[in-house]
C-alpha cells in the first residue's frame, strides 16, 4: 500500500495533571518458575557469578532498567510454597515437588538470598504470602522473620541464618490469583476475602508500617469478574492498601491491527476495577481511597505449545520462554502508556517477568545474556517516565478492528519532570502503512525544544532479537521539529517513540 501521511493534533498543558507517578509502576516480577531464578538471576557456575551465585551480567541489565520493586516468589508457585524450606543452611533445604509448574524446587534460593539480590540491583522486594495451602500463621511468621529487629523466635532465627538487620519489606501480596481454578487452594471470593482480611489484620499487628495487596481478578475474561472484586473487597477493604490486576495479551489470530489495540482492554479493566473499588468505598461510607497494583502484565502466548512438551518434575525447565517480536514491543509500549495515564490510581505495576520467563532479558546457561524487543520500551519508559503524568487533549484518526472500535492510530502518554525541566512524550503509531504527523501545541512549555527523538521501528512486525542479531533496536530520529513555537512529531508507520524536550 502507498504511504499516505496521516495527521493528528495534540495539546499538552502542564495544568492538565493526572497525578505524580509512583515509580513503582515500573516494577517487575521474579517467580520460581522455569529459568527465572535458576539459570536466570542465579547460576553459581557461570563466569560472571558473584560469591552468592548471582549472574552479574544479568544484574547489570536489571540495573539499566532501574526496576524499583520486584514481586517474589510467585505467582502460582506461592500458593503451595512453604517459605521455611528456603531459609537456613542450603545443604539442609528440602527438594520439593512444585505443583504449579510441575517442576522440582531445590530451594537453593529463598527469601534471604532474593532480598540480597534485590538490594544489589537497587530494588525493593514485594513479597507474596501463601493463602492457597496455608494462611494467617505462615504469613505472620514470615513477616516477623523478615521485618522484626530481633528478640522473638522468628526474628532471632533470621539472625542465626546470618542476617542481623531486618529486611523491612514494605509491600505484601495476600496470595495470588485466588479466583483461578488453576490455583492450588483456589477459593471463592467470599472464602478468599475472609481469609485475606484476617491475615491482613494479623500482619498489620506484627508490623503496622506494611502495605497490603488484596487479590483481584486474573483477567477480564474470568466469569467472576468484577463480582470477585466486589465480594472480596467487601471483606478486605478496611485492611488493605491495593487490589491487584493481572492480564496477558497474545496475537493468536495473527491480526496485528487488533493486537495493537489491546491496550484498550487494559484501560477498560482498570476503569472497571476503579469503579468497583469506589462502589465498595461508598457502600462502607469509607473515606479511604483504594489504589491499584497491576502486578502482572505482559504479552504471553508464543511459548504455549512448546510448554506442553516439557518433561514434568525436572529442575528449572525452559518454561514460558516467549521469543518477543517487534509488534510485541509496540503493544508493551502502549500498555506502559495506559499505566501512566491511570497513575492517579495505579501506584504499583509489575512487568511479568524479568529474566527468561516471558521476559525482556534472556540468558544462555553458561553463556551470554541479551535484550528482547520488549526491553526497549520498558527501559526508556522506566528511565524517562518519572515525574507528573499529564493528560493530553488528542484528536487522532481512528480505525476499527475485530474486537475494538474507534482505535486511535496515535497512542500516547506525557510525563513532565519539573525538577529537570523536561517534557517527555511516549507515542505509538499503530498504523501498519502510514506515517503519522502530529501537530502539538505545547502552550505552557515556552522555551522548550527537542533534546532527542528515539524511535523503535521495523518494517517486519515479526522481527525478533537473538543473541547473535539484534533486529529491533532504538535509533535516533531527526524527523520531528519545532516550528513557530509548535512541535511537529513525525512518527514512522508501526513505531514506538520517545520524544524528550528540555528547557533551554
Amino acid at each position: 500500500m502507498s504511504e499516505n501521511i496521516k495527521t493528528a493534533k495534540m495539546i499538552i498543558d502542564k495544568s492538565f495533571k493526572i497525578s505524580e507517578i509512583d515509580s513503582r509502576i515500573y516494577g517487575s516480577f521474579i517467580e520460581h518458575l522455569g529459568r527465572a531464578v535458576y539459570g536466570g538471576i542465579y547460576e553459581p557456575g557461570h563466569p560472571s557469578a558473584d560469591n552468592n551465585g548471582f549472574r552479574q551480567d544479568v544484574m547489570e541489565l536489571v540495573k539499566q532498567l532501574q526496576v524499583p520493586i520486584v514481586r517474589y516468589p510467585g505467582g502460582n508457585m506461592v500458593s503451595a510454597y512453604n517459605w521455611e524450606d528456603g531459609v537456613g543452611p542450603k545443604e539442609k533445604r528440602p527438594k520439593k515437588l512444585e505443583l504449579a509448574w510441575n517442576s522440582i524446587e531445590t530451594n537453593e534460593v529463598g527469601t534471604n538470598e532474593f532480598f540480597e539480590w534485590a538490594k544489589q540491583v537497587n530494588s525493593e522486594v514485594m513479597m507474596a504470602v501463601n493463602l492457597g495451602t496455608r494462611g494467617i500463621d505462615a504469613a505472620r511468621n514470615l513477616l516477623e522473620y523478615c521485618n522484626l529487629p530481633g528478640g522473638t523466635y522468628w526474628s532471632d532465627l533470621r539472625k542465626q541464618h546470618g542476617y542481623k538487620d531486618p529486611h523491612n519489606i514494605k509491600v505484601w501480596c495476600l496470595g495470588n490469583e485466588m479466583d483461578g481454578p488453576w490455583q492450588i487452594g483456589h477459593k471463592t471470593a467470599y472464602e478468599y476475602g475472609r481469609l485475606a482480611a484476617e491475615t491482613a489484620k494479623a500482619m498489620k499487628i506484627v508490623d503496622p508500617r506494611i502495605e497490603l495487596v488484596s487479590c483481584g481478578s486474573s483477567n477480564t475474561a474470568m466469569p467472576t469478574f468484577p463480582e470477585w472484586e466486589a465480594t472480596s473487597l467487601d471483606q478486605t477493604y478496611d485492611y488493605v492498601d491495593y487490589v491487584s490486576l493481572h492480564t496477558y495479551y497474545g496475537n493468536r489470530d495473527n491480526d496485528t491491527t487488533n493486537f495493537l489495540a489491546k491496550s484498550l482492554d487494559m484501560d477498560d479493566f482498570i476503569k472497571t476495577v476503579i469503579a468497583t473499588c469506589d462502589y465498595i468505598k461508598a457502600k462502607k461510607r469509607s473515606k479511604k481511597k483504594l489504589h491499584l497494583s497491576f502486578d502482572e502484565w505482559n504479552v504471553w502466548f508464543h511459548s504455549n505449545n512448546q510448554d506442553k512438551q516439557i518433561e514434568p518434575w525436572s529442575v528449572a525447565p525452559p518454561l514460558l520462554e516467549d521469543v518477543y517480536n517487534f509488534e510485541d514491543a509496540l503493544l508493551v509500549g502502549s500498555l506502559l502508556n495506559s499505566l501512566i495515564n491511570h497513575s492517579d490510581r495505579v501506584k504499583i505495576a509489575c512487568l511479568a517477568q524479568l529474566v527468561n520467563v516471558i521476559a525482556p532479558i534472556m540468558t544462555e546457561t553458561g553463556g551470554a545474556s541479551w535484550k528482547q524487543t520488549i526491553f526497549y520500551p520498558y527501559y526508556y519508559t522506566s528511565v524517562y517516565g518519572r515525574g507528573t503524568a499529564i493528560q493530553a487533549i488528542v484528536d487522532s484518526p481512528k480505525y476499527d478492528s475485530k474486537d475494538f472500535t474507534d482505535v486511535p492510530y496515535l497512542d500516547q502518554s506525557i510525563v513532565y519532570n519539573e525538577e529537570k525541566e523536561e517534557l517527555v512524550i511516549f507515542a505509538v503509531n499503530r498504523s501498519l502503512d502510514n506515517p503519522l504527523h502530529v501537530d502539538v501545541d505545547i502552550r505552557s512549555f515556552e522555551g522548550y525544544s527537542i533534546e532527542e527523538h528515539i524511535v523503535l521501528a521495523n518494517d517486519d512486525p515479526k522481527a525478533i532479537n537473538t543473541l547473535q542479531h539484534e533486529a529491533v533496536k532504538p535509533v535516533a530520529s531527526k524527523e520531528s521539529y519545532m516550528e513557530n513555537g509548535k512541535l511537529v512529531l513525525v512518527l514512522p508507520k508501526m513505531s514506538w517513540n520517545v520524544i524528550r524536550l528540555r528547557r533551554k
